[in-house]
C-alpha cells in the first residue's frame, strides 16, 4: 500500500495524513469547494474538488470518491469518521473496486450498525445487557407489555444511527405512544429507518468504551477504557483514559467482553465497545463503533500505539505486532473536544472566522486540528474545530496541564466550548471522578461560566506586557537598520 485516499476532511483528515507520511505512504484529499484552503487540502500529495460545500454533494459521494481513486491510482481508502466510515455499502463498493478499505468488513460493519443485531451478535457470548427488546417493536400493545416487565423510566432508541437521534425517555405510561411515535418519525427523518426498540433507562449511568484492535488472522486485544461521560445531547466533549471508576477486575472484564464482541462479527481493525455503568459499576453493552472514534488520542497517549498506523496495517493483512500482556497503562490522558458552540447558550453551533487562533504548547500537550487563523466556520459540517489533549504521570498531573492549555489556547471571532472545559475540569464531581452522563445537566448554568474566568486586570497586564514587548521589538529593528553595516554592535546584537 503505497498511496491511499482519505475519504474525509478537517482535523481527521489531517492527522491520518500525518501518520501515512511517517510510513512512507502518499496520500490523496477529497474536499469540497467550501474546504479549499483547508490545511488537510495542502498537506496532502494530491488534491480533488468532488462537489458544493454540503456533504451531501462531496463528501457523501461514496461512487465518486471511488472513481478519484481508481483515477489516481489507490491502494486504499481511509474513511476517518463520520461521513461514510460506517456505511456498509460503501465499504463493499470499495472492496468491489479492488481498493483496500481500511476499516473492517463491510458485514461487520453491516452487523454493528444495528443496534438490535448487535445485542443479538454479543448475546451469544453472554455479554451483560440492559433489560429491554430483542427485536424492532410492533405495536404499542407489545410495547405496555415491555414496560411491564422492566418498569419505569425507559429509554426509546432507533435501531439504526446514533449521536442521541431517534432517542426518547418515557417517565409514565401516558408518555409511552407519542414518545415512541416521535421516535420512530425522528430515526426515519435521520437514517432512513424507523425500527426502534426498548431498554430500561439506566438514570445514572456512566459511559465507558473500550477500545478493541483486531487483525485479520483471528487476533484481538483490547486497549483498556476511555471515559466518556460528560456529554452534551448525547455527544460527547471531555473523554478520559484510563476511567478514574474502573477498578483492574472489572478492566479486565469489560475488555474480554469488548473482545467477544468483536469476535461476534469477525471485526478486523479498530474499533469501539461502548457500555453504559451503574453506581454499583456493573456494566451492560450499549453498542459497537465500527471506526476510529473521534477520542482515540487519549488511548494512544496511554498505550504508546499510533492506532492509525496499526490500522493501516492491519488493512495490509498485517498480525498485530503484540499480545494483550505487552498492553500496559502509562499514566492518564484528557481530552476536551474544542467545537464552535456558544456554552452560554445551550452549546448551540457559531459560525464566523476565527481573527485569532493560537494553539497552547508545552510538554504533554497534544493539538489535533484542521484550521488556522483567519479561516472561516463553515455552516455545513461538525463545529469541531480541534482536539485538545493533555498526558500526564497522573490523573491530577493531566488535570493541571490541560487547565493550563486551555488558558493558554487564544481564540477570538467565535465562541467556543473553552470556557466550559476551563469550568468543568475544576468542579469537585470532576476532580473526585464522581459523576456520570448527567454531569452538565446537574452542575452546569451559564452564569457558572463566570465564576472562574481570569481576573480582567491581569489579562489586561498581559496584553499591555505583550504590546509593549511587541513595540521595543520593533523599535530595536528600527534603530539596529540605521547603523552601518560594517559596525561591530550590530553584527554581536544580530547574532544574540
Amino acid at each position: 500500500m503505497n498511496k491511499i485516499l482519505v475519504a474525509n476532511r478537517g482535523e481527521i483528515a489531517l492527522r491520518i495524513m500525518r501518520s501515512a507520511r511517517e510510513m512512507g505512504i502518499k496520500t490523496v484529499a477529497v474536499y469540497s469547494e467550501a474546504d479549499r484552503t483547508m490545511p488537510f487540502v495542502q498537506y496532502a500529495d494530491e488534491a480533488v474538488c468532488i462537489g458544493p460545500a454540503p456533504s451531501s454533494q462531496s463528501y457523501l459521494l461514496g461512487e465518486k470518491i471511488i472513481a478519484v481513486a481508481k483515477e489516481k491510482g489507490v491502494n486504499g481508502i481511509h474513511p476517518g469518521y463520520g461521513f461514510l466510515s460506517e456505511n456498509a455499502r460503501f465499504a463493499q463498493q470499495v472492496a468491489d473496486a479492488g481498493i483496500t478499505f481500511i476499516g473492517p468488513s463491510a458485514a461487520a460493519i453491516e452487523i454493528m450498525g444495528s443496534k438490535l443485531a448487535a445485542k443479538q451478535a454479543a448475546q451469544k457470548f453472554g455479554v451483560p445487557m440492559v433489560p429491554g427488546t430483542e427485536t424492532p417493536l410492533r405495536s404499542i400493545a407489545e410495547a405496555n407489555e415491555v414496560v411491564k416487565k422492566t418498569g419505569f423510566p425507559i429509554l426509546i432508541k432507533a435501531s439504526a444511527g446514533g449521536g442521541g437521534k431517534g432517542m426518547r425517555v418515557v417517565n409514565t405510561p401516558d408518555e409511552l405512544e407519542e414518545q415512541i411515535r416521535l421516535a420512530k418519525s425522528e430515526a426515519l427523518s435521520a437514517f432512513g429507518d424507523d425500527a426502534v426498540f426498548i431498554e430500561k433507562y439506566v438514570s445514572s449511568p456512566k459511559h465507558i468504551e473500550i477500545q478493541v484492535l483486531g487483525d485479520q488472522h483471528g487476533h484481538c486485544v483490547y486497549l483498556f477504557e476511555r471515559e466518556c461521560s460528560i456529554q452534551r445531547r448525547h455527544q460527547k466533549l471531555i473523554e478520559e483514559a484510563p476511567s478514574s471508576c474502573i477498578t483492574p477486575d472489572i478492566r479486565e472484564a469489560m475488555g474480554k467482553c469488548a473482545v467477544d464482541v468483536a469476535r461476534a462479527c469477525n471485526y478486523y481493525g479498530a474499533g469501539t465497545v461502548e457500555f453504559l455503568v451503574d453506581e454499583q459499576l456493573n456494566f451492560y453493552f450499549l453498542e459497537m463503533n465500527t471506526r476510529l472514534q473521534v477520542e482515540h488520542p487519549v488511548t494512544e497517549l496511554i498505550t504508546g500505539l499510533d492506532l492509525v498506523k496499526e490500522q493501516i496495517k492491519i488493512a495490509r493483512g498485517e498480525q498485530l505486532s503484540f499480545s494483550q500482556e505487552d498492553l500496559k497503562i502509562n499514566g492518564h490522558a484528557i481530552e476536551l473536544r474544542i467545537c464552535a458552540e456558544d456554552p452560554a447558550n445551550n452549546f448551540l453551533p457559531d459560525t464566523g472566522k476565527l481573527e485569532t487562533y493560537i494553539r497552547p504548547q508545552g510538554y504533554g500537550i497534544r493539538v489535533d486540528d484542521g484550521y488556522e487563523q483567519g479561516m472561516d466556520i463553515p455552516i455545513y459540517y461538525d463545529p469541531m474545530i480541534s482536539k485538545l489533549i493533555a498526558w500526564g504521570s497522573t490523573r491530577e498531573e493531566a488535570r493541571h496541564r490541560l487547565i493550563r492549555a486551555i488558558e493558554e489556547y487564544l481564540v477570538k471571532g467565535i465562541k467556543t466550548t473553552l470556557p466550559f472545559g476551563h469550568w468543568a475540569l475544576q468542579q469537585p464531581a470532576f476532580i473526585e471522578g464522581n459523576f456520570d452522563t448527567n454531569f452538565i445537566n446537574k452542575y452546569f448554568t451559564p452564569s457558572s461560566l463566570h465564576t472562574n474566568l481570569p481576573d480582567i486586570n491581569q489579562v489586561a497586564a498581559l496584553l499591555a506586557a505583550y504590546v509593549w514587548q511587541q513595540n521595543n521589538l520593533n523599535l530595536q529593528e528600527a534603530a539596529i537598520g540605521t547603523i552601518p553595516s560594517s559596525s561591530s554592535w550590530k553584527k554581536r546584537n544580530m547574532l544574540r
